[in-house]
């Protein structure tokens, strides 16, 4: 009697840690089925390109592009004009910039002498001038002005030579657009001389061509 105890005791003892098993086996299935795939083991990381900066503006052959910060935000030529710095403190390449404007087109328009400006600026540039603004200016029989190899004196305490500098900065660094891009000539309007040229414009008294 006592051995059938004993082994019925065994049994249950046998079902009760079966069942246990199977239960604790169970729950950890559940648990793991409740635990998101965060990355899979098998599969290769992706990366999305999302560009988040704009790209930078193509810089354009010439400054005429018109597209300096400094003219967006001053809104008008002559706004700009206001906006240049007064000092005299002007480099001798600067120097020959704003005289052919001061002396060519002096008490024109600002789009007049912006125009003069930047055929001398167009003319360093090209190739087939001289690569300053002293040799393009100073280059013989090109501009009226000119005395050998200097022009005449400059009343620099001037209204009118104080607008040709800030127009001569406005110019070289291309803060406005030029209603003659890509002049390289031009010309008085009482004139007509026999050029094979393309005109541009008329601004004031010249005509411009390239």
């Amino acid at each position: 009697m006592l051995r059938k105890v004993r082994l019925a005791s065994a049994v249950a003892l046998a079902g009760t840690l079966i069942t246990g098993l199977f239960t604790v086996r169970a729950a950890g299935a559940a648990a793991e089925a409740m635990i998101p795939t965060l990355v899979s083991p098998t599969a290769s990381t992706e990366f999305i390109s999302r560009p988040i900066i704009q790209a930078l503006p193509q810089a354009g052959t010439e400054a005429e592009e018109g597209d300096n910060l400094a003219a967006a935000h001053a809104g008008s030529l002559d706004a700009l004009v206001d906006a240049q710095p007064t000092g005299q403190n002007l480099s001798d390449e600067m120097r020959c910039l704003a005289g052919a404007i001061y002396f060519e087109a002096r008490g024109e328009s600002l789009e007049g002498q912006l125009a003069v400006g930047r055929v001398v600026v167009n003319r360093s540039k090209s190739g087939r001038f001289p690569s300053s603004y002293c040799g393009v200016v100073y280059q013989p029989s090109q501009f009226s002005f000119v005395r050998g190899r200097s022009m005449p004196a400059v009343r620099t305490s001037s209204s009118d030579w104080h607008e040709a500098v800030a127009v001569a900065r406005i110019a070289d660094q291309g803060m406005w657009r030029s209603e003659a891009t890509g002049a390289l000539y031009f010309h008085a309007a009482r004139v007509s001389p026999s050029w094979r040229l393309t005109r541009l414009a008329r601004v004031d008294n010249h005509i411009f061509y390239r």
